[in-house]
């Protein structure tokens, strides 16, 4: 982190000067933006393509760093819906929980939540990563396309509804599978890759706890035989 952070206070500063100030840094690295005085505001950091760091004092709305592109993003309270939505590469973590949506069309980077997720975590995911220390709401990673989601707690009604090629590991329990999703054999390259998950978010838990859920393949393609689950 680096020594002097800009520091960015919500209650005398409008959203649109700090979004404004991150989208003018495009193109750098090394910087460090503390943000305070939130108060649930919405589309925090948003749209930021910088290698940077942000730290965000206090709870916030919808669409916090949203489109992200290499910048850490540290949310120190708890995330509306979108959290990361669209993200491209970089790290975003929230201290507490987030509520719908959470890495929705995600395509690269790490998504870290240390509480719970509502409904549709990953939702559409097409590369980024996920781990939520506690437990995601249904139907999260519903069409999900590539990446990973990590739970650690338990999830929802129809989890991995409708799953292309993501990788989905579960330590509680799973409520029900959505249509198309299956649990699969937990193979050593499968094990290394939750460990180096697990690693890069902080989280402690041992590997062999964890179940593996993927695509059964069955709906690639349309056959009168599976009409009823599209």
């Amino acid at each position: 982190m680096s020594a002097v952070a800009e520091t960015f206070d919500l209650a005398q500063t409008p959203l649109r000067a700090l979004n404004q100030h991150l989208h003018d840094l495009a193109g750098t690295s090394g910087g460090h933006v503390r943000v305070t005085n939130t108060s649930g505001a919405h589309a925090v950091a948003c749209g930021i393509d910088a290698e940077i760091e942000v730290d965000v004092d206090g709870h916030v709305g919808y669409y916090c760093a949203g489109m992200n592109k290499l910048a850490t993003v540290r949310v120190h309270g708890n995330a509306g819906s979108g959290l990361a939505e669209n993200m491209m590469s970089g790290r975003v973590e929230v201290d507490g929980s987030a509520s719908q949506y959470c890495g929705a069309t995600a395509h690269g980077g790490l998504i870290v939540v240390r509480g719970d997720t509502s409904l549709r975590c990953g939702i559409s995911l097409k590369g980024g990563e996920i781990v939520v220390r506690g437990s995601v709401g249904g139907n999260s990673m519903f069409m999900a396309q590539a990446g990973s989601l990590v739970v650690l707690g338990d999830t929802g009604d129809a989890f991995g509804d409708s799953l292309y090629e993501a990788k989905l590991y579960v330590r509680g329990t799973v409520k029900s599978l959505g249509a198309d999703c299956i649990e699969k054999e937990m193979r050593e390259e499968h094990r290394a890759a939750l460990y180096k998950l697990l690693d890069a978010a902080g989280a402690k838990a041992d590997v062999s706890e964890f179940k593996r859920y993927g695509s059964a393949r069955k709906l690639y393609h349309f056959h009168v035989d599976n009409a009823g689950q599209y």
